[in-house]
């Protein structure tokens, strides 16, 4: 009998290809799941308008899991599908912490990125549009609560690490906002005795990225910050193509997301050309996440093994399979 509900959301171009080999792989794991499909994301809009209905929204709130392949589509307008349907579902869900792990040879770290404040909560507006004069202002929205709960976030996945937490925003010019997470990341590493702490500013922690990435073992940031280094981390680590992330609500009052970081690459959908253990890695983080820690664990390791194998979509997704079933 299946003990998870999980929605499954392709999307767009190699969305679908990608999951489908998550989903072979977490079948040979021996995980059972009650599996709802959901056709979401640029092409559904692009064919009747459809973005995130509310009726769906609110079915989703019964799920365990959401897993989600990529989503994006030629001629559908910026900010249509990221607002109306990956932030939308972050923040009516409450996916409040996005966690992004990275490795490779010589370093082992995990970005811990706020999700659903900052300058992505979409305060601002325009004045005199479309004049010379033209004002556009986007503000950065930041609360004690929403700082304090990731930063939190990360120091409890860092006590099961190396119990070092650094915070990383740029308060020398950012004043208001990296006072707010300053104070907040030192009142909480206040109370774990036995942690060591550091602070990089963004730009600063963009060069070690590159020059240093063993210093790091658990990293926590703002919404705009995350979203930057994360891409950076990817592509220090083998590319965004083996990236994956969780977006995540720890108090579980409704489900979790998970994805690969990359896109839709629509010019190679269909082709079995993406690579997909990034979307095996997701999936595995999934797992983890509903209590699987078990198949997790294998899933993982697989992907490791098999991180720089050539082949295709669906022959790489065979290797994990197998190295999971032996």
């Amino acid at each position: 009998m299946a003990q998870h509900k999980i929605g499954i959301v392709g999307g767009d171009g190699i969305g679908p290809d990608v999951i489908a080999e998550g989903l072979k792989v977490i079948d040979a794991a021996g995980v059972s799941f009650e599996r709802v499909d959901y056709d979401l994301g640029g092409q559904r809009y692009l064919r009747d308008g459809t973005v995130l209905p509310d009726e769906i929204l609110e079915e989703w709130r019964g799920l365990d899991a959401i897993y989600l392949g990529a989503v994006g589509a030629p001629g559908v307008p910026p900010g249509v599908i990221e607002r109306g349907l990956l932030l939308k579902m972050r923040f009516e869900l409450d996916l409040y912490v996005n966690i992004r792990p990275f490795t490779a040879p010589g370093h082992d770290f995990i970005v811990v990125r706020e999700n659903t404040e900052g300058t992505y909560a979409g305060e601002g507006g325009f004045l005199r549009k479309g004049t010379p004069h033209e004002i556009a202002t986007q503000g950065s929205v930041n609360t004690r609560m929403g700082a304090e709960r990731a930063i939190r976030f990360a120091f409890d996945l860092a006590g099961g690490r190396d119990k070092h937490v650094t915070l990383v925003h740029k308060t020398n010019v950012l004043t208001f906002s990296g006072d707010l997470w300053q104070r907040a990341f030192d009142d909480v590493a206040a109370e774990h005795e036995g942690f060591e702490t550091a602070y990089n500013h963004v730009d600063a922690a963009c060069i070690y990225f590159v020059e240093s990435p063993q210093r790091y073992d658990v990293i926590v940031t703002d919404n705009l910050f995350g979203d930057i280094l994360t891409d950076l981390g990817g592509a220090v680590s083998g590319g965004v193509g083996l990236a994956a992330s969780a977006n995540l609500n720890p108090a579980r009052t409704g489900p979790s997301m998970f994805e690969p970081v990359h896109g839709s690459a629509p010019d190679i959908a269909g082709q079995n050309k993406a690579n997909p253990i990034a979307a095996i890695h997701s999936g595995a983080m999934m797992l983890d996440f509903l209590g699987e820690t078990g198949a997790a664990a294998k899933i993982e390791a697989a992907c490791k093994a098999n991180a720089e194998m050539i082949g295709s979509t669906t022959e790489i997704g065979d290797a994990v399979a197998a190295a999971v079933a032996d």
